[in-house]
């Protein structure tokens, strides 16, 4: 089989005993429907019940399940990320564990990478979850990831997707990042595009979806919209509240001396020479953390192994003499 279109397929797995013995064989039978060279990955993220043995199980009767134990329970991103590193497809598609993706949408999402595509999205158009708390929610916030980041999607927490190794391969999850993968595509220039998928009512156990993950969720997306805008120039953002910072100093010294020269009022029996102070302060720190954040990205960038580019091909380049090799 052509290994240039292999698959590799993730699932992340936490206290889904329940499930595995159902999904693990209907994605061996989707995949070998495919024709493709396969692999699937089940990462059990620290689970508390018997995953673990059921995946044991699972794997000496199939030998294209691979199975990761992680020490611990380090949440979805982290087992996620784990099944990158130790995937060798030229695709990867994550699923989840929990039976609500369906394993049949995966060929429709190989025949659209085909299509020349990078990153196939899963959209969960018809969901089966909670209308309030997970609904209502998910809608306000992929409306706000796609208006904040550029990248157009419905549905960015559908863990169903499809991604050439090729624009993923620099990436590195931690926190809930996995669910902007997409948005890390397009930093390389990724083709994306996304197509409708079905979901399923939880069949199994219970979801840990809840507030404290959302709060998590927008916190990572502020660094994901700081790292697509001003990774290259910090300076510009920390520069820019210290300037504000020194402005607001400089007027209110100024209502300092106006009180003082025309109002005859002793500027102490006021707040403003604290907060003149305090807004100076201000100004000064972020200013000294721009520079501090200027330096880590050169440091960053300078690196052998680190560009501030991504190159899709090139043609006729083995004409021309590496750098290194050229004369001074």
């Amino acid at each position: 089989m052509d290994r240039s279109g292999s698959v590799s397929v993730i699932v992340p797995i936490y206290n889904e005993e329940a499930s595995l013995r159902l999904l693990l064989p209907k994605l061996v039978s989707v995949l070998e429907s495919t024709g493709r060279e396969f692999e699937i990955i089940a990462v059990d993220d620290g689970s508390s019940d018997g995953s673990v043995d059921v995946l044991a199980e699972l794997a000496n009767a199939e030998p294209r399940l691979i199975t990761v134990t992680l020490a611990r329970n380090f949440g979805q991103t982290a087992a996620m990320m784990a099944g990158f590193d130790h995937s060798r497809g030229a695709i990867i598609i994550p699923i989840d564990a929990d039976l609500q993706n369906d394993p049949t949408d995966i060929p429709r999402l190989l025949a659209k990478l085909d299509e020349g595509f990078d990153v196939v999205s899963g959209w969960r158009r018809t969901r089966h979850d909670a209308a309030i708390r997970r609904n209502f929610l998910s809608r306000c916030a992929n409306w706000g990831i796609s208006r904040l980041s550029g990248v157009r999607l419905h549905d960015y927490g559908c863990s169903l997707k499809a991604y050439r190794r090729s624009v993923i391969g620099r990436v590195k999850l931690y926190g809930e990042m996995h669910r902007f993968i997409p948005i890390y595509a397009s930093w390389y220039g990724a083709r994306i595009t996304e197509i409708e998928v079905t979901h399923h009512p939880r069949r199994f156990g219970r979801s840990n979806y809840g507030m404290v993950r959302i709060l998590k969720v927008v916190l990572d997306l502020m660094v994901v919209c700081f790292l697509d805008r001003w990774i290259g120039k910090p300076i510009y953002v920390f520069g820019g509240f210290g300037m504000l910072w020194l402005f607001i100093s400089f007027l209110t010294l100024l209502d300092i001396l106006y009180l003082k020269i025309f109002q005859h009022l002793s500027m102490i029996l006021t707040p403003l020479p604290g907060l003149a102070a305090m807004a100076f302060m201000m100004g000064v720190m972020s200013i000294l953390i721009g520079l501090l954040a200027e330096i880590a990205v050169r440091i960053y960038f300078e690196s052998p192994s680190r560009t501030s580019y991504v190159t899709r091909e090139t043609a006729n380049l083995s004409d021309v003499p590496h750098i290194a090799d050229r004369p001074n």
